[in-house]
């Protein structure tokens, strides 16, 4: 019994283990993630953590064992291919991970793929085996030390100037092909040619280690070589070959310290053949600055040498403005007490001292500027001539403003009031548009120009509230500052002032006029304050529209500056810049070759024909960068001169008229009197030399060209007497005058015709001038003199002097009490009517004569004839005294007799006909006399007389 139940408990347990080892319950178990490594030269992969496989199953026999690994495709889809994984210990689960072939670092460094585990199953023929989940292998390849470091290059050349240490003349370069940071880099270099004046850094730069001389040794030759990392050196060394070039002086070459210029040559290089050399150093930028000093040429650079008020003509200006300095005359005697200051462009510019120098605008004049919509412009330079006003003013400095233009004007029922002041740096517009109600704004403008001590061009446009500053023709925008109590309430009354500002102070004085009563006298005391220090120039008003922008640029323009030749030549990076006064030129670039063809083309260009002669400096800054700053190349400042040449005087040529114009007395005792110049020609032309050696001539010869001018004036002057307003005068067209643009001032003594226009234009004025008299005037002759000139009487033309003959008739000469009559209707022409009541004149037309009257005129005939002859050698002989030297008075004192007291019938035409010289009898004597009698320089106007024989030649004369 007892061993049957042991049997069945035995066979029960073998029952019970057969059933166990065929159940595999669970899965093998590895890591999510390995990291291996693997070495070029081997195989075996080192994985962390390491490969080992668990299996819940053990340690039953099979289930619980791991039969293998399986590696499958990492994301690349290839990197499982080169590896595999056994296992080496069944029941431990441990495997092994390695590459069935060679790997390569330098194709490729890391590889991932994944493994996975499987289990042995439930028997030895694998049946019902398990996986495990499938882990990530990452496998970085290690780096051998394969590779030896190769040059770049076999041979290295540099050129050095001798003389200088240089922080690197030539670098040289080793690569390694090896895969990892520690052998593929290179860790030095090495010079291993002895006794050389060189050393290498260990990035490959190689320097000299003392100045190198050309003359000892011109060619450097020697050997470097390269170590890795890992020690490996270079398969095959590189040559070095460093040149040493004599020494080289970097700089500008080809500069020209002195460049001339010849008017009317238009544009012209200023550096035809500079170049820059920098010695081969390596620069990345140049920027050089071309400055052109012009600020001692009339108001900062060379402008039309015509008048403001010609200029302003000339650039098309809205006409109507209003001087406020005018220069100094009967009829502007406000600026007679401002001291005045030479210009060289023909300009008047007034000093101001800040007390004493004020000048006063007449009511009158101030009247005509009124209104809130107005255009000031002037030329302002601080300071005066040789101070310099202070740039910045210290804090708590409260000098008080000053004032340039202060003006109070009646707009109908109310006042305003505005005032232009400078303070230290600042201009400011101080505007109150209802001095008794509105509230006073200040428009301010920071401007450097206004303390630079240089001439500037101011043009205020006020169309309130819109206030528009142009300064050398650049717009600057104001701020607005609203400011109640700046200054008291100006008084009620008109007033313009230049160069200060007015104020008045009442007093009081009592005065007891009655026994019971007192009555105040009020006293106003007029003071200024805020006076202007420093000089103006071109003060004008003009009410109405603003002034266009274009006016004022045209204002400003300077005639002269600096330009750039052609831009579309510029190279690629180069870049030019002109200031708007075209006195500084800015050329930048990187391109050495591109820079210096640049620097060629920067030209002068001076528009006048007639251009200012004188010197302007000239200066030339050159700044380098390079890569190495601190051995970066440092040029001095090159200074030089342009020299405007003296220009070719223009000659300007009056001719048609006279010597002698005669006509019968009725015809200038017309309405419209006689014209003086009616075949009047004016020719400008140049004269200039020719270098006549080519056509086979000695010497030089002159040739003039005409040229196409401007006249700027015209004067016709009556010589010895002024003009009688009673018996004569001058009459200009006024309506053409107007037209044209022109002006005229009228005198006794001169008619002076100015303002810019065309030679034609005052060849139409002068020919209409005409000469009246007074009908029955006993003048016989008057004579004339006819100048014109341009840019303001720089140039002037030859005088052409008239003389006027008047050809009286028998009747005009009988009575003399014609005289009284005439000059009696052309003072008064309304009232001529019965102006002869109680004369009875005898009638020359009627028929009934005596006969014993004719003898007794036939006898007075002969006698007036023998007088007459002696009258006549008495003015040769007067002639001769002048000649010689004798001052005895004007011509018609001593060679005319008092008309007035004689009365004389001649023939005037035979007395006119031997005057002219056109007797065959007596032309070559007449002639003769002229030549001995012909007045010296120094005698007076009435006492010059034309010579016939130059006049036929037509060549002009100065008299």
């Amino acid at each position: 019994m007892d061993r049957m139940s042991f049997l069945s408990f035995l066979l029960l347990c073998l029952t019970s283990v057969a059933n166990g080892n065929k159940a595999n319950k669970h899965k093998p178990w590895i890591e999510t993630e390995y990291q291996g490594i693997v070495m070029e030269n081997d195989n075996t992969v080192l994985l962390n953590p390491p490969l080992f496989a668990l299996d819940k199953d053990a340690p039953l026999h099979y289930a619980g064992e791991i039969c293998g690994f399986r590696v499958h495709n990492g994301p690349t889809g290839s990197s499982s291919v080169q590896f595999e994984a056994v296992v080496l210990d069944r029941s431990t689960g441990e495997g092994l991970v390695r590459s069935k072939e060679p790997l390569d670092c330098e194709s490729q460094r890391e590889h991932s793929f994944t493994i996975q585990a499987y289990d042995c199953g439930e028997g030895p023929d694998g049946a019902n085996s398990k996986k495990s989940h499938k882990a990530t292998v990452h496998v970085r390849v290690n780096d051998v030390n394969e590779f030896s470091p190769v040059f770049v290059e076999r041979r290295y050349e540099a050129s050095v100037p001798e003389g200088r240490l240089f922080d690197r003349i030539v670098r040289v370069e080793a690569l390694d092909a090896d895969c990892s940071p520690q052998y593929s880099q290179i860790c030095f270099y090495d010079i291993i040619t002895p006794s050389v004046p060189f050393v290498i850094d260990n990035d490959g730069n190689i320097k000299n280690t003392e100045p190198l001389d050309s003359k000892r040794q011109r060619v450097h030759t020697f050997w470097v070589t390269a170590f890795d990392c890992g020690k490996n050196r270079a398969q095959a060394d590189a040559q070095v070959v460093v040149t040493v070039k004599p020494s080289c002086k970097p700089g500008w070459i080809g500069w020209s310290k002195r460049v001339e210029y010849t008017p009317g040559s238009g544009s012209i290089p200023l550096f035809p053949s500079l170049h820059l050399e920098t010695c081969e150093e390596t620069v990345w930028n140049i920027q050089a600055t071309v400055e052109l000093q012009t600020g001692h040429i009339g108001k900062g650079c060379d402008r039309d040498s015509y008048s403001d008020r010609s200029v302003r003509r000339l650039c098309g200006a809205v006409r109507g403005e209003v001087d406020l300095l005018p220069p100094p005359s009967p009829a502007a005697n406000w600026t007679s007490a401002l001291p005045t200051l030479p210009s060289s462009d023909s300009s008047l510019v007034f000093s101001f001292n800040g007390s004493t120098h004020v000048a006063v605008v007449p009511d009158s004049v101030a009247a005509a500027v009124s209104g809130d919509h107005f255009t000031l412009q002037l030329w302002m330079r601080r300071g005066g001539i040789n101070t310099q006003p202070p740039t910045n003013q210290a804090r708590g400095n409260h000098r008080e403003e000053e004032t340039i233009v202060c003006s109070t004007v009646k707009n109908d029922d109310s006042f305003s009031h505005y005032s232009l002041s400078v303070h230290g740096c600042r201009l400011s517009l101080f505007y109150w548009p209802d001095v008794s109600a509105a509230r006073p704004v200040k428009f301010l403008w920071k401007l450097e120009q206004v303390c630079d001590s240089e001439w500037h061009h101011l043009s205020l446009s006020v169309q309130f509230p819109s206030v528009t500053l142009y300064v050398d023709g650049v717009t600057f925008d104001p701020a607005l500052i609203h400011d109640n109590g700046v200054i008291p309430n100006p008084a009620p009354r008109q007033r313009l002032v230049i160069g200060a500002c007015w104020g008045i102070v009442h007093t009081h004085t009592s005065s007891d006029t009655e026994k019971h009563g007192v009555s105040l006298l009020i006293h106003l005391i007029i003071f200024y304050v805020g006076g202007y220090r420093g000089l103006l120039s071109g003060v004008t008003v003009r009410p109405g529209s603003v002034e266009p922008h274009s006016v004022v640029e045209c204002l400003y323009a300077c005639r002269e500056g600096l330009d750039f030749g052609d831009l579309e030549t510029l190279g690629s990076g180069m870049k030019v810049h002109v200031n708007p006064s075209q006195s500084v030129l800015v050329l930048e670039g990187d391109d050495i070759e591109s820079f210096n063809r640049a620097v060629q083309q920067v030209t002068y260009r001076n528009s006048l024909r007639f251009a200012t002669p004188g010197v302007r400096p000239l200066k030339l800054t050159t700044s380098l960068r390079c890569f190495n700053e601190e051995s970066c190349l440092t040029l001095r400042q090159l200074e030089g001169y342009l020299v405007v040449l003296q220009p070719d005087a223009p000659q300007i040529s009056l001719s048609g008229v006279g010597p002698h114009l005669a006509r019968p007395a009725p015809e200038f005792e017309g309405p419209r009197g006689v014209p003086l110049f009616p075949e009047l020609r004016i020719v400008c032309s140049l004269s200039h030399a020719v270098n006549t050696a080519a056509q086979g001539m000695e010497g030089g010869a002159l040739m003039s060209d005409a040229v196409a001018h401007t006249l700027d004036g015209c004067e016709v002057q009556p010589l010895g007497e002024e003009l009688n307003p009673e018996r004569e005068e001058l009459l200009v067209d006024m309506d053409a005058l107007r037209e044209r643009g022109l002006e005229i001032i009228n005198t006794t003594a001169y008619i002076a015709i100015t303002g810019a226009e065309s030679i034609s234009v005052y060849e139409d004025v002068l020919r209409s001038v005409r000469y009246r008299l007074a009908k029955g005037s006993a003048r016989f002759e008057r004579r004339f003199r006819l100048s014109c000139s341009e840019m303001n009487g720089r140039y002037t033309s030859n005088e052409l002097t008239l003389e006027v003959n008047f050809l009286h008739s028998l009747d005009s000469l009988y009575h003399p009490s014609h005289l009284l009559a005439s000059q009696q209707q052309f003072l008064h022409p309304s009232h001529h009517s019965g102006e002869l009541s109680g004369h009875t004149l005898p009638n020359p037309h009627r028929n009934s004569v005596v006969p014993g009257a004719a003898t007794v005129i036939i006898m007075v005939c002969v006698g007036f004839l023998v007088v007459m002859v002696i009258m006549g050698v008495f003015r040769i002989r007067s002639i001769h005294r002048r000649g010689e030297g004798a001052r005895g008075g004007s011509k018609e004192d001593s060679g005319q007799w008092d008309d007035s007291a004689l009365t004389i019938i001649v023939n005037p035409m035979e007395s006119y006909e031997s005057r002219m010289g056109i007797s065959a009898d007596t032309e070559g004597e007449g002639e003769e006399d002229e030549e001995v009698v012909e007045s010296p320089d120094n005698a007076n106007d009435d006492q010059r007389i034309i010579i016939k024989k130059e006049g036929r030649d037509g060549n002009p004369r100065r008299y």
